[in-house]
C-alpha cells in the first residue's frame, strides 16, 4: 500500500441528466436515470472517505451538477472537510441566488463549458436554445463573486474557425484559465467522430492559435491545451496515469479508474457504500488491472516513456486496437498508428455534418 500515493482529486459525478445534448459527451451511451443516482448521504459518506484519504480536490460533476438539490450542501460539508471544492457545469440553470448559495457554501472554482463563440453555432452543437448567452451572463457572475473561473472551450471540425473568438470571449470572461480542449473521442464523441474529427490543417492551425495567444497573453490568461489524439505521435498520460492520481465514482456509486473506464469488459467496479473507497482505490482489481508498467506489452514494455506515458489511454485502446492492454494506436510506435492516421484524415473530409445528440 505504501507505494501507491493517495489520489490527489475525487471526481464526483452526481448524474448523468443535463439539459445540454452535447454530441461529444464523455459519459457512456447507456445513461443512468435519476433513479440509479445515490443519495446525499452516500455521498457525504464519500467526502468524509475521501478526506480522510488525503484528497484534496473534489470536482462536482455530471451530466449537469446543478441538477442537485442538495449541490450546495455536499460543497459546505467537501470545504469543512478541507476540500477545494471545483463545480463543473454547462450553468444554464444558474442564475445568481443559486451562485452566491454555492459560493457561501464555499464554492472556489467554476469550469464552465462553451460550445463555441457565437451563439447560433454554439446553441445548435448542444440543442439547447439559449444556452451560450446564458453561459456568458454566469460566467461574468462568477468572477463578480470572486470565485475563480475556467472557460471550458471544447473545439472540433465544426466549432474550430471560431478558436481566436474564443479565446478573446476567455479574455474578455475575465476567466483566470482556458482549457482549449480538443473533443475526446469516448462514449458520445466516439460515436459522433466521423461528424467531429478536425481535419490535419485544422489541427495544426489550431496549434500554431494557442502559441501565438499564450505568448501574447502571457499571465493574464493561462491557456490548457489538450490535443486531437488521433493526429498526436505520443500518447498523452491520461487521468495521470491509471489508478495514479484521480479516482471517479458514477451517479450509481460505482468507483472508477477513469470515466470511460466501463466500456473495458472483464472489469469488475466496487461501489463506495459496500467497500471502504481506500480499499478499492489501493487493493481493488481494477485499479490495479494497469496500474504501473508491469501490465505492458510491446512496445510499451521496453520503452523509456513507460513510466511517463504509461502506455497512453486504456480506453482509447480497445476503441482503436479491440485490445485494452494494447498499446494506444496514437503512438507512433504503434503498428496501427498509420492506419489511424489515415482513419482520422478520411472521416475528417468525408463531410458528416449531423449529430446524434446525448439524451437520456
Amino acid at each position: 500500500m505504501s507505494a501507491i500515493a493517495a489520489p490527489f482529486a475525487l471526481m464526483a459525478e452526481l448524474t448523468h441528466r443535463c439539459p445540454l445534448q452535447c454530441p461529444y459527451c464523455s459519459n457512456p451511451l447507456e445513461l443512468l436515470k435519476a433513479g440509479a443516482e445515490r443519495d446525499t448521504a452516500f455521498w457525504m459518506a464519500v467526502i468524509d472517505e475521501a478526506a480522510a484519504m488525503g484528497v484534496l480536490q473534489i470536482h462536482f460533476s455530471g451530466g449537469e451538477p446543478t441538477l442537485r438539490g442538495d449541490l450546495a450542501a455536499l460543497i459546505a460539508h467537501a470545504t469543512a472537510k478541507g476540500l477545494y471544492a471545483n463545480l463543473i457545469t454547462s450553468a444554464v440553470l444558474l442564475d445568481e441566488a443559486r451562485l452566491r448559495m454555492l459560493e457561501a457554501a464555499g464554492l472556489a472554482h467554476v469550469q464552465i463549458s462553451f460550445q463555441g463563440a457565437a451563439a447560433a453555432k454554439a446553441d445548435r452543437i448542444g440543442n439547447f436554445r439559449g444556452g451560450h448567452e446564458k453561459k456568458i451572463s454566469v460566467a461574468r457572475l462568477v468572477t463578480a463573486l470572486g470565485m475563480s473561473l475556467t472557460v471550458n472551450a471544447v473545439v472540433h471540425r465544426q466549432n474550430l474557425a471560431e478558436l481566436p473568438a474564443m479565446i478573446d470571449l476567455a479574455v474578455a470572461l475575465e476567466a483566470d484559465r482556458l482549457e482549449v480542449a480538443h473533443v475526446q473521442y469516448h462514449g458520445w464523441g466516439l460515436r459522433n467522430r466521423a461528424a467531429l474529427m478536425p481535419t490535419r490543417e485544422q489541427f495544426a492551425a489550431a496549434d500554431a492559435i494557442v502559441a501565438e495567444r499564450r505568448a501574447a497573453l502571457g499571465a493574464r490568461l493561462a491557456i490548457d491545451y489538450v490535443v486531437p489524439d488521433y493526429y498526436a505521435q505520443a500518447p498523452k498520460t491520461c487521468m495521470g496515469g491509471w489508478g495514479q492520481k484521480t479516482l471517479n465514482i458514477a451517479p450509481d456509486g460505482r468507483v472508477l479508474p477513469c470515466h470511460a473506464a466501463e466500456t473495458i469488459p472483464g472489469l469488475v467496479f466496487e461501489r463506495a457504500g459496500e467497500t471502504a473507497l481506500a480499499e478499492i482505490w489501493y487493493r481493488g482489481a481494477a485499479f490495479n488491472a494497469f496500474r504501473g508498467t508491469a501490465w505492458m506489452q510491446e512496445p510499451c514494455s521496453s520503452c523509456a516513456l513507460k513510466a511517463v506515458d504509461f502506455g497512453g489511454c486504456r480506453c482509447q485502446a480497445l476503441a482503436l486496437a479491440g485490445d485494452a492492454s494494447a498499446t494506444d494506436p496514437v503512438c507512433h510506435l504503434s503498428p496501427l498508428h498509420e492506419e489511424i492516421l489515415e482513419m482520422a484524415e478520411g472521416e475528417s473530409r468525408a463531410g458528416v455534418e449531423e449529430f446524434v445528440y446525448r439524451r437520456v
